[in-house]
């Protein structure tokens, strides 16, 4: 079996996401979660990966973002909108997609580290993959205002650095 992994250009491969990104995360599979209504932000790249057989299977959205850590201004990168087609989960695509975003981060010399959001019963998948809690406050933009985002958790990864105490504010949607 062979795949491909893309990293496209986030806007332009929206169009190539949005349907497996719906089938995972359409209105009926969130209606009931804390997050439903949460305004994301769009995704700076996103992360592709397909096989031969059975075409679009996984996505990770890739964002980069100047944030403010406890006062100080600092580049961070971040994962989002991570999606695996339901009959393609445990083949270690999403691994293989938040890697190569990890990859992509590190690229840019100027991300610190990196910061995703997470339900409870993928923190165990993520601490895994070297991914920590952080234990400060996270406040972000959404319509209304600014907000201290609580509907999902907070994890870094260790880019330059790996902050777990604090207080962290996005500058804008949360991803």
């Amino acid at each position: 079996m062979s795949i491909e992994i893309d990293i496209l250009n986030g806007d332009a491969s929206w169009r190539i996401a949005e349907p497996l990104h719906r089938a995972v995360w359409g209105p009926q599979q969130v209606a009931d979660k804390p997050w439903a209504n949460v305004k994301w932000a769009n995704a700076d790249l996103r992360v592709l990966i397909e096989t031969p057989e059975d075409g679009l299977v996984c996505h990770v959205g890739v964002y980069f973002r100047t944030v403010i850590w406890n006062g100080q201004k600092i580049h961070a990168g971040g994962i989002g909108g991570v999606c695996t087609r339901e009959d393609q989960r445990g083949r270690g695509y999403a691994t293989m997609a938040i890697d190569a975003a990890v990859h992509t981060m590190r690229a840019n010399e100027a991300v610190r580290f990196a910061l995703l959001f997470c339900e409870p019963h993928n923190f165990g998948f993520y601490e895994a993959r070297s991914w920590l809690s952080f234990k400060g406050e996270v406040y972000c933009e959404q319509p209304e205002g600014r907000i201290q985002f609580t509907h999902m958790a907070p994890y870094v990864f260790n880019i330059v650095r790996a902050p777990t105490l604090g207080t962290i504010d996005l500058c804008g949607l949360p991803w």
